[in-house]
């Protein structure tokens, strides 16, 4: 089979047969207000929403409760986070169930004392919380002070059997490590989600442009070195001293964008056809070629 098959079934994917399996993707891009409680119903009506547009996985943001207060470092904002289950979770669990659908959302996790995560639960179409992701990678750049907040992820990367199939969730900061992609694509997962809160800086909009393309390019570099599609969900509007950029999208097993939004709030709604991921990985077979025997420096800070 030529290398090139990929490229023919991206460009003439109903020429060659019919959809095996499709599941439709609802990508919740929403501002987020200083009420807590004002953000949660928004997001269920919005789940709501989705649902009634044909959705069956729903994602909402990273960290949708509240605005991203991660832009400075200070111990009250710790009252916004709560445990898992909790408020959050019961309410997203019964919108789920009401919709038959099944749901991302993204947590402030109190684990403890002085234990905090940032971190996303999968809830299935039955409400039942099928597993939770703790965000692996954890930033410490101007406005990004999440190593104040949170302890990185404990545990590992994941992928979650729903009911509309196998996915693997990524949190943000996650987005930019070929590693973790490829880790939670072995697990199974054929879609990895994104759950993120990104943006740019109003004064510095023209030089940070490049920025956002690279973060479009590095996700869709990671659907097709895994032959999986990639579902980035980001928030929108004025927080802070941060204007956050939107742009969520889907993007299939070949890198080809499936959708797309703008910097407005949106429900972004994909149907992705999951006969591409057995069709990609005939056409490039990077899992089959992979040398793991050669691998293991990757365990290491650096090789010099």
């Amino acid at each position: 089979m030529s290398h090139l098959t990929p490229l023919l079934y991206a460009g003439n994917m109903e020429d060659v047969r019919k959809p095996v399996h499709e599941v439709t993707i609802g990508l919740i891009q929403m501002s987020m207000s200083e009420d807590p409680s004002a953000n949660l119903d928004k997001a269920v009506k919005k789940i709501d929403e989705a649902a009634k547009k044909g959705a069956q996985i729903v994602c909402l943001p990273e960290l949708f409760r509240s605005q991203y207060f991660c832009q400075e470092e200070n111990e009250e904002n710790f009252n916004l986070s709560e445990a898992i289950p909790g408020e959050t979770t019961a309410a997203v669990s019964e919108a789920a169930k009401r919709n038959g659908v099944s749901v991302i959302a993204g947590i402030f996790e109190k684990r403890a004392r002085g234990l905090y995560h940032n971190s996303a639960v999968v809830i299935d179409s039955d409400g039942s919380i099928v597993d939770k992701y703790r965000k692996m990678h954890i930033p410490d750049d101007p406005h990004y002070y999440e190593k104040f907040y949170f302890a990185p992820g404990d545990l590992g990367f994941r992928a979650q059997a729903t009911k509309h199939g196998k996915i693997g969730v990524l949190i943000c900061w996650d987005q930019w490590y070929p590693e973790a992609a490829r880790l939670t694509a072995m697990m199974g997962a054929n879609i990895l989600f994104y759950p993120t809160a990104i943006g740019w800086y109003p004064t510095e909009q023209e030089s940070t442009q490049e920025m956002r393309t690279a973060w479009e390019t590095i996700q869709r570099a990671h659907g097709i070195a895994n032959g999986v599609f990639v579902a980035a969900v980001n928030r929108v509007g004025q927080e802070g001293k941060i204007k956050f950029w939107g742009s969520s999208f889907v993007s299939g097993p070949f890198g080809e964008m499936i959708a797309k939004a703008d910097d407005k709030e949106d429900i972004l709604i994909a149907k992705c056809d999951m006969s591409r991921v057995d069709a990609t990985r005939h056409g490039w077979p990077f899992l089959r070629d992979r040398r793991i025997d050669a691998y293991g420096g990757l365990t290491s800070r650096f090789l010099e």
